[in-house]
């Protein structure tokens, strides 16, 4: 058997673009994605904490080091510009796995980009 769980998540981002016009997805600053080990075409859960809305997509890389996070086709209508939003990414595991995996958080800077340690 196996269990969907929590693999990671890019915690508070802001919404740069959305482009209603695009076939769909997400698009993604790429050092965002690696550093949440989160790969194109991959699905993700988007929440958003200005409205409450959460929607499904999958990850398409944007720009390296750009801060984009561009919500695409019928996803944008589910945002605005300006909005802060969580992405979350899950994957398969038995239970034996689950109970050591380690998943990933990362918290951006108010301007998207990674925070340098």
């Amino acid at each position: 058997m196996q269990i969907q769980i929590f693999k990671s998540k890019i915690h508070r981002v802001k919404v740069t673009q959305a482009d209603l016009n695009y076939i769909g997805s997400i698009t993604i600053d790429e050092e965002l994605m690696e550093a949440a080990n989160i790969i194109e075409g991959e699905k993700v859960q988007i929440v958003n904490n200005n409205n409450g809305a959460r929607l499904e997509t999958y990850a398409i890389r944007g720009e390296r080091g750009s801060g984009v996070i561009c919500l695409n086709g019928a996803a944008a209508r589910k945002v605005q510009v300006g909005d802060v939003v969580i992405i979350i990414s899950y994957a398969f595991a038995t239970p034996e796995e689950a109970k050591t995996f380690k998943p990933i958080a990362i918290f951006p800077d108010e301007n998207n980009r990674l925070v340098k340690k």
